[in-house]
């Protein structure tokens, strides 16, 4: 009976929504800030200020969705958000943000490849990614990536940048290192993914 409840009590911890509060947080020019979760894991992280410079990376791993609600933000030039669920598959993502400043950011949950023969898991979909800004802020544009306030969101999936000629070298190279009779033995879990890309995620910008 004890070692039920561990067990149930563990895959409940391992699921459940982690909430986070952070006053303040800087990243530095070409610096990045990492958030790591588990297997189906879920993350809502509260961020009162929120600084980021040049270059700067927020990232997110391991996260199936995230939920990022910012106070304040200054956000500098080439400056990227990314989540993955380290399956492959965009993290989804709500981001509830009160620009102060916006040079560029970059906002990437796409899918990943699924690179027969290295990576363990199918070609990705991409993430859904739903970013609600305060209206008395800074209005991001989607148009001029030379111009201040621009916002690129990306949610395509893994698989299109895929070659076919070359992923069959590899799989073939792989096969060949295999033992006799298990000629899918040195490929990773004993797989070949298919081509096909994944799903697309959805996106989509407002004010409040």
């Amino acid at each position: 009976m004890v070692v039920c409840l561990l067990v149930a009590t563990s895959v409940m911890a391992q699921n459940a929504d982690t909430l986070k509060h952070i006053e303040k947080l800087e990243i530095a020019k070409k610096k990045t800030k990492s958030f790591s979760g588990g297997r189906d894991s879920t993350l809502s992280l509260t961020i009162d200020t929120l600084i980021m410079n040049d270059r700067a990376q927020l990232q997110f791993f391991g996260l199936k969705k995230v939920t990022l609600s910012v106070g304040y933000a200054q956000i500098g030039d080439r400056v990227y958000i990314s989540g993955t669920d380290g399956k492959n598959n965009g993290s989804h993502l709500k981001i509830d943000i009160n620009f102060i400043k916006l040079g560029s950011l970059y906002v990437l949950v796409g899918g990943y490849d699924a690179n027969n023969g290295t990576k363990t898991f199918p070609n990705g979909n991409g993430g859904n990614v739903q970013l609600i800004y305060a209206a008395n802020g800074i209005k991001p544009q989607t148009v001029d990536k030379k111009a201040k306030n621009y916002l690129l969101i990306d949610t395509r999936a893994g698989g299109y940048r895929v070659n076919p000629q070359s992923d069959l070298r590899n799989i073939y190279s792989q096969m060949r290192m295999g033992s006799v009779g298990r000629p899918l033995g040195a490929l990773p879990q004993g797989q070949i993914y298919s081509g096909s890309p994944g799903i697309d995620g959805k996106s989509s910008i407002v004010s409040k």
